[in-house]
C-alpha cells in the first residue's frame, strides 16, 4: 500500500513513517496540506494520515481536496489542537470521511490499531 503522511512536525512525521515502513508499506511524506495535495496529484495513495492544524493548507481542507480527487481514499486524521479544539476538528474530519481519528500525542499501539482498522476495511 502507498501511504502519505502529512504533518508539519518533522519528528511526528518521522515516527509515523517509520511505523508505516515497518509494516512493509510504501511511505511518502509532506510537511503540510499543500505539499500533500500536490504529491497526491502525481501518486494515487491508498491511505493518507494527516494532521489537522498545519500551515498553508489545514487538514480539513486537505481532506476535502483529497476526497474530491479520490473518493474511496482511506484517511486517518490526527490533531493535538489544544483546549478541546482538536476534538471538534476531528469530529469534522470524521464527517468528511476520515475512517479513524487520533488525538496527539498518541502511543504507537494506537497508531498500529488505527492502521489495522483502516487496512481491514
Amino acid at each position: 500500500m502507498r501511504v502519505l503522511v502529512i504533518d508539519d512536525e518533522p519528528k511526528i512525521r518521522e515516527l509515523i513513517l517509520l511505523i508505516v515502513k515497518e509494516l512493509d508499506h510504501e511511505a511518502y511524506e509532506a510537511a503540510d496540506g499543500l505539499q500533500g495535495c500536490r504529491l497526491a496529484e502525481t501518486i494515487d495513495f491508498d491511505l493518507v494520515i494527516t494532521d489537522i492544524i498545519m500551515p498553508n493548507l489545514e487538514g480539513i481542507e486537505t481532506i476535502a481536496y483529497l476526497r474530491k480527487r479520490q473518493p474511496n481514499l482511506k484517511i486517518i486524521a490526527m490533531s493535538g489542537g489544544g483546549r478541546g479544539r482538536h476534538t471538534e476538528l476531528l469530529d469534522v474530519a470524521e464527517r468528511m470521511g476520515a475512517q479513524v481519528t487520533l488525538v496527539k500525542p498518541f502511543h504507537r499501539s494506537a497508531l498500529l490499531a488505527a492502521l489495522t482498522q483502516v487496512f481491514e476495511d
